[in-house]
């Protein structure tokens, strides 16, 4: 046997660290598991007991069932239309036909794609705002110190004192007898831009402020102009809490969707949460605990992507998993 084929072999202490890397986190998921589905019996609510993992799972192929006999509906709505347009035009060549489009009522799955759609919308947009603007405060420490007090007291604002300003302001504004897009998701959007910007601003000016100032002389001997020493000085330093930021920013900005969509009535996630919670039925306890842990496993999700894209675009490669 070749050496190249024997260190192709893992090692029994490799066997060993990647076993235990499987099996510690399967026996953290076993221990909850367990753990909720005794502790679920013990509580009683005016809907009946709180679901357990098996109570959960089952709501969770009955959305997956909804939204399959939604797009059955829906396929059929078209095929209908597309029949009937064909038999008009059999009749009259020069027939006008049209298709209109599917209103049923948004699935599980559907709300998902919306609240997606939302946070990607108030995420850039907060991002847009917040990377130029702490370059430029990290870059002028007179101007840092006075926007500094601001960017203190609004950080800590809560979303739920956001909206009402956002959605009085959005409907004085936002008039069109055709808006492009609804208010409902405006108000959600402007509502976690607002609330998820801070975290990428403030480490976006302290990884500006950080860069090491052996470089920043070297770029007034090389007198480069204010772009070129923002792109090869100041970025490269500060790319890394610049993504750190960014990914507090999306957590963030994931948490407070879900609030700005319960009342601001997107219909996202936040809805399908409160909708249930309205509806009041016995499977409402079971939807409510699948859309917790969608909206949980879609975070880790998101964090997980920002963490990946970091690794590709950040000069520092020796950026780890934290």
């Amino acid at each position: 046997m070749s050496s190249n084929v024997i260190s192709l072999i893992p090692s029994r202490t490799q066997v060993v660290s990647r076993s235990k890397m499987l099996l510690w986190p399967l026996l953290g998921i076993c221990f909850f598991l367990m753990f909720w589905h005794l502790a679920a019996k013990q509580v009683e609510t005016s809907l009946g007991a709180l679901p357990g993992p098996v109570q959960t799972f089952t709501q969770f192929t009955n959305l997956i069932d909804e939204h399959l006999q939604e797009r059955e509906k829906e396929h059929a709505f078209i095929e209908k239309q597309h029949k009937r347009n064909e038999a008009k035009l059999a009749k009259d060549p020069n027939a006008e036909v049209k298709i209109r489009p599917y209103t049923g009522k948004p699935t599980f799955f559907d709300q998902i794609g919306t609240s997606l759609v939302t946070v990607a919308a108030g995420f850039m947009l907060a991002s847009v705002i917040a990377i130029p603007l702490g370059i430029v405060l990290g870059l002028n420490q007179g101007m840092y110190q006075a926007f500094n007090p601001i960017i203190q007291l609004l950080k800590p604002v809560s979303p739920l004192a956001w909206l009402p300003i956002v959605t009085m302001v959005v409907s004085a504004t936002y008039v069109s007898d055709d808006p492009l897009f609804a208010k409902s998701f405006v108000n959600s959007l402007f509502t976690v831009a607002l609330c998820s910007l801070w975290p990428t601003l403030i480490n976006t000016a302290v990884g500006v402020t950080s860069v090491d100032k052996d470089l920043l002389n070297v770029s007034k001997v090389l007198r480069l102009s204010w772009w070129a020493h923002i792109r090869t000085i100041v970025l490269p330093s500060a790319i890394p809490m610049i993504f750190t930021g960014l990914r507090l920013s999306l957590g963030i900005a994931w948490m407070v969707l879900i609030a700005a969509e319960m009342l601001a009535q997107n219909p996202g996630l936040g809805k399908f949460v409160w909708d249930e919670f309205q509806n009041g039925s016995s499977a409402s306890l079971g939807r409510i605990m699948v859309a917790v842990f969608v909206i949980g496993f879609i975070g880790l999700l998101l964090d997980r992507g920002m963490l990946k894209l970091q690794k590709r675009l950040s000069w520092n490669k020796q950026q780890e998993l934290r």
